[in-house]
């Protein structure tokens, strides 16, 4: 089995702490490029070989997939990029600065027929696959709770930059959405939000109702309360609810907890890198190996837009302070 050859674009944070060593570590994966404009930084990433050039990835015969980790305003530019290139993509969450950016990244995927995946990683973990089969299986109504927050974004960090797609809606308020969603379904609407907008012009805090024909959902996303991450999903006799950190459990143990008819179980889950689960899947998809439903699973772009329809959703309805 060869292994599927990845080039990544950026080698920022994320890419250097998460996606690299995922892949690095990866069974039928290998980091054949990457591109920073920073040179040392993408060498740090240990490639084959290292580049300023996003492009010359994108185009390069030796690579079979693309990893975009660049800020939010890059995606959708480097997402056609490297679709028109043919390769296969996986890219940062959120996909795009809005919905008119994931239907039109969706529209060119289609056309090129390629693989176009959003890199919510945490929709790979055992527990969040777990949590969407009991949350839909629930009976309605459902009341939902959804929140991460933390305070204190670095001065200069371009989550604080309105033009680079910044705020915490698009930043981790897109975690909360998309749990909340799990749940209700991608038809909710959202009845209320409320935003404060600090000194730069990003949401500092977003909040917000949403709702559908299974319920309602408080979802809450922050860079200015304590850090704290939730979801619970309560219905009919039923509760379901992930202990903390909800959204971003990454090599570390973590817990489910269910509660029907009054009596509660406890379900544990092994401590995993969700990085390398999610590039694992990815690579078996690009392969056309195992099972899609399975181990070979990728988040659906309607999932993807769906979230972003709702996020725009939010920033429309904000009564802003």
């Amino acid at each position: 089995m060869r292994p599927v050859r990845w080039g990544l674009l950026g080698a920022g944070f994320i890419a250097s702490r998460g996606v690299g060593p995922a892949l690095h570590a990866a069974d039928g994966a290998a980091v054949q490029a990457v591109a920073a404009r920073d040179l040392a930084r993408a060498e740090a990433l240990e490639p084959v070989r290292a580049t300023t050039s996003y492009a010359e990835v994108c185009a390069a015969d030796d690579v079979d997939a693309v990893y975009i980790s660049l800020p939010n305003d890059s995606h959708r530019e480097w997402v056609e990029a490297a679709l028109a290139a043919g390769k296969p993509v996986l890219c940062e969450k959120p996909l795009g600065l809005d919905a008119d950016d994931v239907a039109a990244m969706m529209a060119a995927a289609s056309a090129s027929d390629g693989l176009l995946v959003e890199a919510s990683w945490n929709r790979w973990h055992p527990r969040t696959r777990r949590y969407a089969e009991l949350v839909q299986a629930l009976d309605g109504p459902l009341d939902v709770r959804a929140w991460f927050t933390f305070a204190g974004v670095p001065h200069g960090n371009y989550r604080l930059d309105p033009a680079r797609g910044g705020g915490a809606l698009l930043d981790v308020g897109c975690y909360a959405v998309a749990g909340a969603l799990v749940a209700l379904g991608p038809d909710a609407v959202v009845e209320s939000a409320e935003q404060h907008v600090g000194s730069t012009g990003v949401d500092l805090t977003s909040s917000a109702v949403l709702a559908s024909a299974r319920g309602r959902a408080q979802v809450v996303g922050s860079f200015e309360q304590p850090e704290s991450q939730g979801l619970t999903v309560v219905g009919d006799g039923w509760s379901v609810s992930l202990d903390h950190p909800s959204f971003t459990s990454w090599r570390e143990p973590s817990v489910l907890r269910v509660v029907e008819d009054g009596a509660e179980r406890v379900e544990e889950f092994e401590a995993c890198d969700t990085y390398r689960l999610m590039a694992e899947a990815f690579s078996r998809r690009v392969r056309g190996e195992g099972d899609p439903a399975a181990d070979a699973w990728v988040l659906p772009l309607d999932e993807s837009l769906a979230v972003a329809r709702v996020l725009d959703s939010v920033s429309r309805a904000a009564v802003r302070a």
